[in-house]
């Protein structure tokens, strides 16, 4: 494939790259992440969450099974002498940080070693799929819009020939990215869902959720939510027509005189106006009322319909 000719790319570091390697690597992520791991080949991906007891999301990730060597198109690599035993851990933008600490604070006789190695490497994203990419690097789907799209990870020494192979092309920048993700209405962990929020306010449940895997830390309370009922708020897309994004966020909204939640990451819409992402109390939430950012104040905040 020749990427110059590709619509656009987007140039990223991630804000987590780990390293997770050693004989017991692939049973201590499955006991640990929320989403099923068993079966996922060499090169495979997946994509889930890292709570707390409570059912709370600290904080997201892909999965990458043993990309240790191959060329390939999204998803495909050669099992390498390491793949059995090897994953990669990344994230868009929970803290690697909080992740290891996160992992690291479960391990007791387990033959894990987990490195951090977000400093050392880069990312290119692209809308679509396919496109063969050099031995040793990791490719795999990922979930930035609406549409597909494909991450190639690499070696940040390697960034200049990388981007060598984009030359010709457009690259986005982090507001159309932004705004392609609040159009979808793709939640960023922890802005948007953090440690106060359970998965199904951010209607991750539906991606990130495996209810028939077995234990994981937080899986009681997943069970329980899914077996008694819906979560009292949600993660609502809202629209603001005429005025620049909040300055300041999360923001609050207000029915009247009352608060029925808070903006937590909005985007120019590129015509005069904003896109965001709320988190909204469904039960003080009225069909078709419009909020506004003060008590009673002008109401100019479009809440849209549920996906």
């Amino acid at each position: 494939m020749d990427f110059s000719t590709s619509a656009a790319f987007f140039g990223w570091k991630p804000a987590a790259w780990l390293r997770v390697t050693g004989e017991d690597a692939a049973s201590f992520l499955q006991g640990q992440f929320t989403n099923e791991l068993r079966g996922v080949a060499s090169g495979g991906a997946v994509y889930g969450l890292w709570l707390t007891l409570k059912g709370k999301v600290l904080a997201d990730s892909f999965v990458v099974r043993g990309a240790g060597g191959g060329v390939g198109g999204a998803g495909t690599a050669e099992v390498g002498a390491t793949s059995g035993r090897e994953f990669w851990v990344g994230s868009y933008f929970s803290p690697a940080a909080v992740i290891r600490e996160r992992l690291e604070s479960f391990v007791i006789a387990d033959d894990v070693v987990i490195e951090d190695v977000t400093a050392e490497w880069a990312g290119i994203a692209w809308a679509g799929g396919g496109g063969e990419v050099p031995r040793g690097e990791v490719v795999f789907p990922g979930r930035r819009g609406s549409g597909p799209w494909t991450e190639w990870m690499f070696p940040l020494a390697r960034s200049e020939e990388v981007r060598a192979r984009w030359t010709g092309a457009r690259e986005l920048t982090a507001e159309e990215m932004a705004r392609q993700r609040i159009e979808a209405g793709i939640p960023s962990v922890p802005a948007d869902i953090g440690p106060g929020d359970l998965p199904g306010e951010g209607a991750l449940e539906r991606v990130a959720i495996s209810y028939t895997k077995g234990c994981y830390l937080g899986q009681e309370v997943m069970a329980r939510l899914k077996s008694m009922g819906q979560v009292r708020r949600r993660l609502r897309r809202v629209q603001g027509a005429g005025r620049a994004v909040p300055g300041v966020l999360p923001a609050a909204l207000f029915l009247r005189d009352r608060k029925v939640g808070e903006v937590r990451s909005a985007v120019s819409d590129g015509a005069g106006g904003w896109w965001g992402l709320a988190m909204l109390s469904l039960l003080q939430l009225e069909p078709g009322a419009r909020l506004a950012f003060e008590p009673n104040g002008v109401a100019e905040v479009d809440v849209q319909e549920a996906s």
